[in-house]
């Protein structure tokens, strides 16, 4: 079987990515249109009722635009963007996030694919909220930084031409875009405490949930929710954090789709660190969306790694 693929906003940062990662395998066929049809909205629906599985890479109202305009048509969805994260039509694109969860995606008409930032912090947070191992209503902060691919065209721009060089935070409004998802999936009732921040390198990302006034107990029950949930995962492993020494760097899993989890206390087992580490555009965009097409098209799901 040769699947039939389009891209719809194929130059785009994650798209590229995506097309790179396909364009090697003999089982797809990327469906392309030339530079002047790409905002063609007619030959992007030509394009799209040709393919298997077609890939969203759009901003938010181009997505919804799309979808409504390919509703009843036989094509299947991947949405990029954060238009459909929520939406209770659309299977989320995390595999790992329930055992259910991957028969959804493989079954499924519409995916949304996860963010980055949110990726990481649900495939923390979910499996302790599942467990019962972390109240729902909890007092949550995320302290996350990113490679600053993650902010598009744009901001590639300003620090490979422009004068963007160093570390700064930003959505301080508590308004990010990520919220919502992270709060749905990681079965919080309250909204965390989100500081998102750029760092002066392309790939990589690091976030860290800060969990404390924890009885004894608590982070060995932490570690082992976490290790259970994960034990056969392929892309999400846990591991050792003492095994990455006294600095971590946000972009040692750059190039993969692996995310690996960790899980840090004080001494005196009062309050703990939980900890996330992938490549923003692996596991956190274009690599998610490889690993979803591939459940989709029944493929084996680390095809393309």
């Amino acid at each position: 079987m040769v699947a039939k693929v389009f891209i719809d906003g194929e130059v785009g940062t994650t798209g590229l990515q995506i097309a790179q990662r396909l364009r090697p395998r003999d089982d797809m066929a990327l469906i392309s249109l030339p530079e002047g049809q790409r905002k063609d909205l007619n030959a992007r629906l030509d394009a799209l009722s040709q393919a298997d599985v077609a890939i969203l890479c759009l901003p938010d109202a181009a997505a919804k635009e799309i979808a409504a305009a390919v509703k009843g048509r036989d094509v299947r969805l991947i949405d990029a963007s954060t238009a459909h994260r929520v939406n209770p039509d659309w299977d989320y694109g995390f595999a790992e996030l329930r055992s259910e969860q991957r028969t959804a995606i493989q079954q499924s008409a519409r995916v949304s694919n996860p963010g980055c930032y949110s990726s990481a912090a649900i495939a923390l947070l979910s499996p302790l909220t599942q467990a019962g191992v972390l109240a729902a209503d909890a007092p949550i902060s995320i302290n996350a930084v990113s490679g600053y691919s993650g902010g598009g065209k744009a901001l590639i721009q300003e620090f490979e031409e422009g004068p963007l060089d160093g570390h700064f935070a930003y959505a301080t409004a508590q308004a990010h875009k990520h919220l919502p998802e992270i709060m749905h999936y990681g079965g919080l009732t309250k909204p965390p405490v989100f500081m998102p921040a750029v760092g002066p390198f392309a790939n990589g990302m690091l976030v860290q949930i800060p969990l404390p006034f924890l009885d004894a107990s608590a982070t060995a029950d932490i570690q082992a929710a976490l290790a259970a949930h994960y034990a056969s995962q392929q892309f999400v492993r846990v591991v050792d954090h003492d095994a990455y020494g006294p600095r971590i760097d946000p972009r040692i899993l750059n190039g993969s789709n692996v995310m690996e989890l960790s899980v840090k206390s004080a001494d005196d087992g009062s309050r703990c660190v939980l900890y996330a580490l992938l490549d923003n555009l692996g596991k956190g965009a274009s690599g998610a969306a490889v690993q979803n097409l591939n459940l989709m098209l029944g493929f084996d799901e680390t095809l393309g790694f």
